[in-house]
Formats: C-alpha cells, structure tokens, sequence
C-alpha cells in the first residue's frame, strides 16, 4: 500500500513493454498505481487490461523516432517522471575473429544506439520534474564478458557507461539514472533457447520488475549510478 500511494499520479513510459522482462516491470508499476506508457514496434493497447496503461507503438532507432514517443507523452500526459529502459537484443556464437559485421552492429544498435536515443528524447523533460528517474536493464556479461559473447557484452558495458553519464550530468536537477544487471532471467524465450538449463538458478523477472520500481519510488531517492547485480543463485 505504501508503493501504491508514492506512485500514484507518476507518469512512468516503459519501452519494450511487451517483451519478456518487459510485461512485467509495465505490470508492477500498474500494480503501484501508476500511470504507465508501454513502448515496442507491434504493442497493442490490449497487452494490458488496466484503465492506467496506454500502448504507443514506436521504434528508437532514430533520433525523430524517439523523440515522437516522448512528445506524445508529455502531449497525453503533460509529464514524464520515470523511464524504465528494457530494450535490448542477444546475439553470441561468434569469436571476436569470427564476428561479421552485421551482428557486431546490430548488438550496437539494439543495446546502445537504443538507449542513447531514448535518453536524449526524454532527459529534458525528466529534468523538469525535479525528481526524475532513469531505469535501464543491462546485463551480467556488461562486466562479466565471457567467450563468444564479445559484441553483446561490449555493447552492454557502452550502455552501463552512458547510463552512469546521464547520472553524472542530471543529479543537479534530481535526476537519478541507475542500471540493474541482471544474470540469465527465467523468460520463455530463456527456456526455448536453453532447454536443458538449471532453470532454478535462473532470476525471476518478477523480482526485477520490483527492484525496478523501488529505484523509481522514493525509496530510491538516494541511488543514483549504480549498477545492480542481480544473479539469483548463478555462480
């Protein structure tokens, strides 16, 4: 009930609201009371049978993209207080000297052209509210790379940097910006690729999606630029 009352009246945009972990971090801030906007390229309004939740079907591949989603929030809204990022790809099986270009690229574009286009879209209109806040999901591998997963990795570690940036830049205007680095996380997409996985030691995105919210209450009111591990029981 607590969370209930200190989101109520926020007006928080999720962007990949319909995918994995995404469902439900647009489920738990409806569940706190507030106000959210779900983002992805084939979103529908009938994702989420909650009055609160409004779907804009948009891409951030472009500068004029992002900034269209951001304005028809604040057009809607009349505000923006809390960006919860959760868009990103995964790509591996490469060695760096196998690696082709376009999969190289494509990790740059989903994991980190992504959010750098979304936070210069919304970051002035964070700064107005004197109490914005800055969400993304990166992953273990931004500080833990591993064999065959380089262009992954490397992009995730960009993010982690650009994050911690927009941290530094905006806490004069009481932006907070953090990232949360989660281990494998138990999606179905998880299971279909890795079917004979331990899926007990995998993260629950439910408990993602909860510390994602903490960070836009005021309980989060004092983090700003961490990054958060979040590795469940993997070693």
């Amino acid at each position: 009930m607590d969370i209930l009352i200190r989101m109520k009246g926020k007006i928080v945009l999720v962007t990949g609201a319909d995918g994995g972990l995404g469902m439900h971090v647009t489920r738990a801030f409806l569940d706190a009371g507030a106000t959210v906007i779900g983002s992805s390229r084939k979103i529908e309004q009938a994702s989420f049978a909650n009055s609160n939740f409004t779907a804009i079907s948009a891409t951030l591949d472009t500068r004029e993209a992002a900034d269209g989603l951001v304005n028809q929030v604040i057009t809607r809204f009349g505000k923006l207080d809390v960006v919860a990022h959760t868009v990103g790809g995964f790509a591996g099986g490469q060695t760096i000297a196998e690696m082709d270009d376009a999969t190289f690229q494509q990790m740059f574009a989903l994991n980190l052209n992504s959010v750098f286009q979304v936070l210069r879209a919304s970051i002035p209109a964070l700064r107005k509210t004197g109490d914005g806040r800055i969400i993304a999901i990166g992953s273990r591998a931004a500080v833990e790379p591993g064999p065959k997963v380089g262009a992954y990795s490397a992009s995730k570690a960009a993010m982690v940097s650009l994050i911690r940036t927009a941290a530094l830049e905006n806490q004069d205007a009481g932006v907070r910006a953090n990232v949360v680095l989660p281990g494998t996380m138990d999606t179905p997409g998880n299971r279909r690729a890795m079917p004979t996985a331990d899926f007990s030691k995998w993260v629950q995105p439910g408990a993602v999606a909860s510390l994602v919210v903490w960070l836009a209450g005021e309980a989060g009111r004092d983090v700003n630029g961490a990054v958060i591990p979040v590795y469940g029981s993997q070693a």
